[in-house]
């Protein structure tokens, strides 16, 4: 039954039957998948299905870049022709003239800033929000041999920084909100001139007057949130943070990097080179960004299954089912049953077969 079927609202039952039939259901899905619920009625944990993987996995042995690497990029290699496009996109806006918009003298009380350095320069960015990523990757790929994992993490990551920077960029072009800054970029002497419709008329370097007009939203703190915002993610899925342990010296480790990108947003606003709602959005717009190319690639942290790349796991269910083939005389008559009876609930993995749905209904009407 679909969640928009509101049918069972207008039928007469009772809050006490309405009760006792959720719990029948969770009962038998339990009962036939393994799995453990929690009080949202979603499998945190399939323990079966885990086991079957780690023992395809052992049979299997490890994926590495010599082995299997070269059909994994090969995979994507659409993907990595769309990364080399959106570098060229960005290189692109950011040599075009953002909108020059009316700056007033009765404007220029917010925008008397002195004009700094950056205490987080330009070129430190893909340091701590690229390299360091990828060394972290290069980490948990020798310590497991999942080329998968190494693959779409750099996949992954390389697509959020792109993106956000497409859109940050763009963005910054459309709106040209001048910079704190603004006065002494344009007036670098101290004395404003303005013309007869009393708009600025800079003086200044033309350079520093084009980027004094791309102060929303915050490129320093949107690239931040979205090369260390996709390393939390992937972080938390791979220590399982939210495995419902009480460890929080894991959610210590995933805060780490958001703290970071936090700082980095608050130097902008300590340079005068940003108002404090560029770096708001300028946040929120990395880690929207990263949390999308996450999911793209990996399932939730959350997920029973949230330590490895969706890739890795088909992977296994193909190899498994590979294996199994040639000592099951009905595997051809049972995997066409199983492909047409199967059916996947949400983004948890939830799998059940035709018997599995009708022993449900037989549960749910009492007949067993």
């Amino acid at each position: 039954m679909a969640w928009w079927d509101l049918r069972p609202v207008f039928r007469f039952q009772s809050v006490r039957t309405r009760f006792q039939d959720l719990s029948n259901r969770r009962l038998g899905i339990s009962a036939l998948t393994g799995a453990h619920f929690s009080s949202i009625n979603f499998p945190l944990i399939d323990t079966k299905k885990e086991e079957e993987f780690r023992t395809t996995e052992l049979q299997l042995g490890s994926h590495t870049v010599s082995s299997h690497g070269y059909a994994v990029a090969k995979t994507h290699k659409h993907d990595w022709l769309i990364l080399l496009l959106l570098m060229l996109i960005v290189i692109l806006l950011y040599n075009i003239h953002p909108f020059y918009r009316f700056v007033g003298k009765d404007m220029m009380a917010d925008l008397k800033y002195p004009l700094k350095g950056n205490t987080v320069p330009v070129w430190a960015i893909p340091i701590y929000t690229v390299l360091l990523p990828m060394v972290i990757f290069l980490v948990v790929y020798i310590r497991r041999r999942d080329v998968y994992d190494l693959h779409h993490a750099v996949l992954g990551l390389l697509f959020s920084i792109l993106v956000t920077a497409v859109i940050t960029e763009a963005i910054k072009n459309a709106v040209g909100r001048p910079r704190p800054d603004f006065f002494w970029r344009c007036f670098p002497d101290g004395k404003d001139v303005y013309d007869k419709w009393g708009n600025v008329n800079c003086h200044g370097d033309e350079k520093v007057v084009k980027e004094g007009h791309k102060s929303f939203p915050s490129g320093h703190t949107s690239w931040s949130f979205a090369g260390l915002g996709f390393l939390s993610l992937y972080l938390s899925g791979k220590i399982k943070a939210f495995d419902r342990r009480g460890h929080v010296a894991k959610l210590c480790i995933v805060f780490v990097p958001l703290l970071f990108a936090s700082l980095v947003g608050i130097s902008r606003v300590d340079d005068y080179w940003h108002h404090w709602q560029d770096v708001f959005a300028g946040g929120l717009l990395g880690l929207t960004v990263a949390t999308f190319c996450y999911l793209q690639f990996f399932p939730p942290p959350y997920h029973s299954e949230g330590w490895g790349p969706y890739a890795y796991f088909r992977m296994l269910e193909d190899s498994r089912g590979m294996t199994q083939a040639p000592n099951d005389q009905n595997s051809g008559q049972a995997q066409v049953e199983n492909q047409e009876g199967q059916s996947f609930h949400g983004c948890m993995g939830l799998t059940l077969s035709r018997d599995h749905n009708a022993t449900l209904d037989d549960v749910e009407s009492g007949r067993r």
